[in-house]
């Protein structure tokens, strides 16, 4: 046994240890660096083999390579394209989905190796919005590989890039932790607030030019409008969005798309380059977009939306997006999110299956209504929802209804989904078929599923055990599922799952998925106009 003599100096060792691995300016090993990772093996065949850098290096290094492996993936994708052809339409499909979201990783790799170069000190915000894109970059892959998988079990392609999409998430994990070792703060600086920010939504006059004059509004720089009898700029959505100006940066204020009431059957696409833009219609059940792509009908999930949007900065306001491809269909998207600092008020999402898929990035919802059966907000951004009513519907005979199912696959991932303040129940076709369906709060999609319900109603359709497994033990232990201070017949945790990534959880605990922690939303949300409560209730 040792004497207490020498394990002083072995306890002074081991603390100067824990010092220098703590100060990501301290020179480390590779293999000492890799050990923050999820794969260090894999990290280890990534970093330079002989020297020690600190972890900034190692982490502009690893960033760097992915930039060159993003190109080389999406060289692939293009060259698999190139022989379409002789692709079955699904495949194809597929291609094209994992072709946009190569190119938005190339995007997102570049920003962030931009913001890096520069500095090895960054604030909130700008760590923040790095650890997002990282993140952003396992999903867009994780996408891919789902739809390709999905297209056709047989399918050449699939066995053509199952191990390029395996080798690219790996190192995007690798770059994802490293970043989150060396950058990220341990703990956020900011603190919820209790004060609640009301809406500055603009009031919409007779006279459209009257919003323009508006002086306690959100900053406008240009409207235009749209209506199915031409008195408008024009009569469909997508043209309004096709004909705004490109890569607004958001300083000069929005575009704003004013869409009259009616019922416009399109599919819509707010791709990147289309940012700011922010889209108001006469009311829910007024001003309604709507489609039936499916799953069923051979569209990817990712692109059966009847609605998507990407460009950053997008705000809509008292819509209705709807899918009607019914429960028989199966996924059938009405709305896919995947638009950093996007926010939705006064919406809703109607569908079945996959009704609302918040893809990826940071998003905010509030006093929306969502409806839907299984898997009905699915994704893995990084989203609030705030002040919104969860209706689920009546699937197919034999199914049971999941409201959630979180996508979240890597544990360094800054993604999640937060619903608080919310009333969740039974729409009237299921309400009026009271014991035909088990409901459940949610199902893990992917192995690190991040859900936490909290200050909201949960009606009696909810079975006490409150969560339902994906597959048998599936994640049970790396998510995390979460509940805190709701109320209601359908929100007592006594019978909950036992499961090890199940937990009931407090304020303070719960203040860290709160709008001003978890999506830094008193940063960019005051801009939009949608009112919002920072903090707790």
């Amino acid at each position: 046994m040792a004497t207490l003599s020498s394990t002083i100096p072995f306890l002074i060792l081991l603390s100067l240890l824990s010092c220098a691995l703590s100060d990501p300016a301290t020179p480390v090993s590779p293999s000492t660096a890799c050990n923050s990772t999820v794969d260090p093996t894999f990290c280890r065949s990534v970093l330079p083999p002989s020297g020690s850098q600190n972890l900034y290096n190692y982490g502009r290094f690893s960033i760097t390579k992915s930039i060159s492996n993003a190109n080389k993936f999406l060289a692939l994708i293009n060259k698999y394209l190139s022989g379409s052809s002789k692709l079955s339409p699904s495949a194809v499909s597929a291609l094209h989905d994992c072709q946009l979201l190569s190119t938005l990783n190339i995007d997102f790799l570049n920003s962030a190796a931009g913001t890096l170069s520069s500095s090895n000190t960054l604030l909130d915000p700008q760590a923040d919005k790095v650890q997002t894109l990282l993140s952003a970059l396992l999903t867009n892959q994780q996408t891919c590989l789902d739809g390709i998988q999905g297209a056709a079990s047989a399918w050449s392609v699939n066995k053509g890039l199952t191990v390029p999409i395996s080798n690219s998430s790996k190192l995007y994990s690798v770059s994802l932790a490293l970043f989150n070792k060396a950058w990220v703060p341990k703990t956020k600086k900011v603190k919820p607030k209790k004060g609640f920010t009301p809406s500055k939504i603009p009031i919409i006059p007779n006279d459209r030019r009257g919003l323009l004059e508006a002086s306690d509004a959100v900053m406008i720089n240009n409207i235009v409008v749209v209506s199915k009898d031409g008195t408008g700029n024009f009569t469909t959505v997508s043209d309004a969005v096709n004909a705004s100006p490109d890569n607004l940066d958001g300083t000069t204020g929005y575009y704003l798309i004013y869409v009259y009431g009616g019922i416009y059957e399109e599919y819509v696409n707010v791709p990147k380059n289309k940012r700011y833009l922010m889209m108001i219609g006469d009311g829910i059940n007024q001003t309604i977009i709507t489609g039936n792509h499916s799953v069923v009908d051979g569209w990817t999930t990712f692109n059966s939306a009847t609605f998507a949007v990407v460009g950053q900065g997008f705000v809509a306001v008292n819509m209705t997006f709807q899918n009607t491809a019914g429960p028989a269909k199966h996924q059938a998207v009405a709305v896919r999110n995947g638009a950093d600092l996007s926010a939705f008020y006064s919406c809703s999402f109607e569908g079945y299956q996959d009704t609302l898929y918040t893809h990826s990035l940071r998003q905010f919802y509030r006093e929306c209504d969502i409806y839907g059966t299984v898997d009905y907000i699915f994704g893995n951004a990084a989203v609030v929802f705030q002040n919104c009513n969860i209706y689920s519907r009546l699937p197919m005979r034999g199914q049971s209804n999941t409201i959630t199912a979180q996508g979240r696959t890597d544990p360094n991932q800054n993604t999640g989904t937060s619903i608080q303040n919310c009333k969740i129940s039974a729409a009237p076709d299921l309400a009026g078929s009271p014991g035909s369906t088990i409901s459940y709060l949610g199902r893990p999609w992917k192995a690190y599923s991040r859900t936490v319900i909290m200050q909201s109603f949960i009606d009696s359709l909810i079975d006490p055990a409150g969560w339902m497994p994906w597959d048998g033990n599936f994640a049970l232990s790396t998510l995390y599922y979460a509940e805190s201070s709701n109320n209601g017949p359908g929100s007592g945790t006594s019978k909950r799952v036992s499961w090890l990534g199940y937990h009931v959880i407090n304020g303070t605990d719960a203040g860290n998925y709160t709008v001003t922690n978890f999506v830094l939303g008193d940063n960019w949300l005051p801009q939009t106009g949608v009112p919002y409560l920072s903090g707790l209730l």
